[in-house]
């Protein structure tokens, strides 16, 4: 069996899918803000809209250059 979500236009747009089978679907547990300091939710979700910015700390390492570049970064909320 599955189930099917009521989805804001927003997520709608994105093409997000609005039904999942019953074997998906787990019970939410929230973010332990103790264990995750200093996250937003605009940016974990990246809803609304407007699309939100990451704040960088700092590059620490890069390879490729261009449109090919890849960047690891130090995200100042710690990941």
């Amino acid at each position: 069996s599955s189930f099917r979500l009521d989805l804001s236009p927003d997520l709608k747009k994105r093409g997000i899918h609005d039904a999942f089978h019953a074997s998906k679907l787990r019970i939410h547990v929230p973010n332990d803000d103790r264990r995750f300091p200093g996250r937003q939710l605009s940016q974990l979700l990246g809803l609304g809209d407007e699309p939100k910015e990451w704040a960088v700390d700092r590059i620490l390492s890069h390879q490729g250059k261009g449109t090919s570049a890849l960047f690891q970064v130090r995200w100042k909320s710690g990941d």
